[in-house]
């Protein structure tokens, strides 16, 4: 009997290797979803008995439609693959239903492991899974995911060291000239003012900045977490500016090369400006910046006042190298 099979993710990378995992001899119909709107339609017609869910999608994220299918018991078995692995996600995500988690990027092992674990794999000899329609995947999509797994890798190293839960977005890449890249920064500016490090990475033909954009605002919840506790306002704040920076930066970056098959190596972090403006970051650092590949994470951890904005920019030179390299995802 075939079974129907949802696979639930923005990412067309994403769709494309979790079909890919599937076990060739699973009798299954597989039916994609951009996102957790479109995987509760398709749910409800009967499309997901067996439903692969993202956490971090637009629309309706994965937490979403996790409570839908408890609230109005939908017959669906959900198993959670994400990127963002903190404990607390798990904890989450088992709370509201899900039979299970796995991490991103999936692998075919850990596929068949959990569906023979849970009684759900049958095999029928000769069968092979219909993943029609083919998935289309372009270089953009494919840097999003890249960028949505190292962001995970950093927020679950933020989560244990301060025992919280980092609210995660949706990363957003784009190739963007110096005037864009302006705009972009501006985005992320609100009333207060900001404290920015900047930290170099160079590879095998790729290299770029790290920037964190740090939130004044987040100084004083920050350093309790941290357990900071410094006579001089001015030395707390560094510390802490260069303790969340080593930590989300690194583990980033390392998230990254594990994907790529490639190693980082970062220059010494550089406080870039204190207590300013983004256009007074923008002033002093563009001539810097031509064009470049943009990844932006917004981080935002749960019950404190803590907000800051992590953008990895890679030289124009760095582009063809990284295009080879993500082309063997794409195959």
């Amino acid at each position: 009997m075939t079974i129907p099979v949802l696979i639930c993710d923005d990412s067309a990378l994403a769709r494309k290797q979790m079909a890919r995992t599937l076990p060739k001899d699973w009798d299954v119909e597989v039916t994609f979803a951009n996102n957790g709107a479109e995987g509760i339609e398709a749910i409800r017609a009967g499309k997901g008995e067996i439903v692969f869910l993202d956490l971090n999608m637009p629309v309706m994220d994965g937490y979403e439609v996790l409570k839908i299918v408890q609230q109005q018991d939908l017959p669906a078995l959900i198993i959670v693959v994400s990127g963002d692995i903190q404990i607390k996600a798990h904890e989450r995500v088992k709370a509201l239903g899900a039979l299970d988690f796995i991490q991103k990027p999936v692998s075919a092992d850990a596929i068949s492991h959990i569906l023979q674990e849970y009684g759900i794999l049958t095999l029928t000899q000769g069968a092979e899974a219909d993943i029609k329609p083919m998935v289309k995947v372009d270089l953009r999509d494919a840097c999003q995911e890249i960028a949505n797994v190292a962001m995970g890798r950093a927020a679950d190293l933020l989560s244990k060291l301060l025992d919280v839960f980092v609210v995660l977005p949706i990363p957003n890449v784009n190739v963007l000239e110096v005037s864009e890249l302006t705009m972009a920064l501006k985005a992320t500016e609100d009333s207060s003012s900001i404290s920015a490090l900047c930290q170099g990475f160079i590879g095998a033909g790729v290299a770029g900045e790290a920037l964190l954009l740090f939130h004044d605002s987040s100084f004083e919840d920050m350093a309790k977490l941290m357990k900071i506790n410094s006579e001089e306002q001015t030395h707390t704040e560094v510390e802490v500016l260069m303790d969340t920076g080593n930590v989300l930066i690194g583990a980033f970056l390392s998230g990254i090369s594990e994907q790529l098959d490639m190693k980082f190596s970062q220059s010494h972090p550089i406080v870039l400006g204190r207590h300013c403006t983004v256009n007074d970051l923008i002033h002093a650092s563009s001539e810097k910046w031509q064009r470049t590949l943009a990844m932006e994470i917004n981080y935002r951890i749960e019950d404190y006042n803590i907000q800051c904005d992590l953008l990895l920019l890679f030289t124009e030179d760095s582009i063809p190298t990284l295009n080879f390299k993500l082309g063997y995802l794409l195959d």
